[in-house]
């Protein structure tokens, strides 16, 4: 006797009620699959979906509140045995790579068939990663050198310093130098960074690796 194939169960987080209702028609419909639940925001899940415990949970990133990636962060202690495909609107590589540091196993873009929805389902519950070629490029080039902006090497200490949360005087002191030839020095660092506050820098420098 042939034991029956298991089912999968898929949880939705999604805001849209258009979309939320579809996905979860379409778990409905297909054998081998079933929807355990669904819900509009990352806080209602945080407290109702650690109860289910469903395989994979299919989460927007663009939520009210907590956004999609926060949501992981804090589901993936409570479901370690779960697995999370971002299915959303968003194609950038920050938000890529955010969502794959959070703990995401999949990410789609919301154009994908549902057909293409369910075999992400399927790859990731079998331990895989379900992302699309133009996604995977996108990955692939986030680890990937970035070129140099030309900082100089006092740019690139004032740089470093910002980056420790120091502030305009404190760096004058360690450098040596007057507070206006720091903001000197900081306003070439924008330019080159192509950034116009001191987060961009510090956020730029952080992620391409500079300081």
């Amino acid at each position: 006797m042939h034991a029956l194939p298991k089912v999968i169960t898929a949880a939705v987080v999604e805001d849209d009620r258009g979309s939320r209702e579809a996905l979860v028609a379409a778990l409905s419909a297909v054998d081998g699959f079933h929807c355990s639940g669904a819900f509009a925001s990352g806080e209602e899940a945080v407290v109702q979906l650690p109860e289910l415990l469903p395989d994979v949970v299919l989460m927007d990133i663009q939520l009210p509140g907590w956004n999609g990636i926060e949501t992981i962060q804090r589901l993936k202690e409570k479901m370690p045995g779960s697995d999370f495909i971002m299915l959303t609107v968003l194609d950038d590589e920050e938000s890529v790579f955010r969502s794959l540091c959070a703990g995401a196993s999949g990410y789609l873009l919301k154009h994908a068939s549902v057909m293409e929805i369910l075999e992400a389902i399927r790859v990731v519950h079998e331990g895989g990663a379900a992302i699309t070629p133009d996604i995977a490029r996108l990955v692939v080039r986030s680890f990937q050198p970035q070129s140099t902006p030309g900082l100089s090497h006092r740019e690139s200490e004032v740089l470093g310093r910002l980056c420790e949360g120091e502030n305009y005087r404190s760096i004058a002191e360690a450098l040596f130098i007057s507070t206006n030839t720091v903001k000197a020095h900081i306003k070439g660092i924008y330019g080159k960074l192509h950034v116009n506050t001191r987060a961009g820098a510090v956020k730029r420098a952080l992620r391409d690796r500079l300081v």
